[in-house]
């Protein structure tokens, strides 16, 4: 299997993971959002097939958007004079597999695979965390994964707020 990053001239094939939305971004939205500069998404090829993609982009996590004891255990990450109202994030726009591809442990390793990339990757901008808006079915999933939830005031909601400490990744 091949990770590549999506371009413009990239021949997409067909991919189905049997969630609607998840398959009309790659088809009609992972392009523009790339051309406008605001997603990257990155393709996992098995022979010419589409196995899995992710997208990222920038986020951040405020203070504004987490209640409660959440927002002090992540201050309390960071020096006095380092605690800010939001902190950089590194957000999973969207994460799938494709439904051929179920049941073989690849949304766990890709998620690994991100996180290692992440962790690894030279960048110019720093952040300390993942963010997700996990779907609600995908919420065990991310939590398997050391996701935990920033918030209790979307628990009615069709997704999660749900985050990952970048400082919990083993070197």
């Amino acid at each position: 299997m091949n990770l590549v990053r999506l371009s413009s001239d990239y021949e997409l094939t067909s991919f189905d993971c049997g969630d609607d939305q998840l398959n009309k971004f790659l088809f009609e939205d992972a392009k523009p959002s790339l051309e406008l500069r605001i997603a990257n998404t990155f393709i996992l090829e098995d022979d010419g097939r589409i196995v899995a993609y992710f997208c990222l982009l920038n986020d951040k996590v405020s203070k504004d958007e987490i209640i409660g004891s959440r927002w002090k255990k992540i201050k309390a990450n960071f020096p006095k004079d380092k605690q800010f109202r939001s902190y950089p994030t590194i957000k999973i726009g969207r994460f799938a597999v494709s439904k051929d591809y179920r049941g073989r442990n690849i949304g766990t390793e890709l998620m690994a695979l991100i996180k290692d990339l992440l962790h690894g990757q030279p960048a110019h901008s720093a952040f300390r965390y993942i963010t997700v808006d996990a779907y609600l079915s995908a919420v065990p999933f991310y939590e398997k994964n050391g996701f935990v939830h920033l918030t209790k005031k979307d628990e009615d909601e069709h997704t999660r707020l749900m985050f990952y400490d970048m400082m919990e990744v083993d070197e």
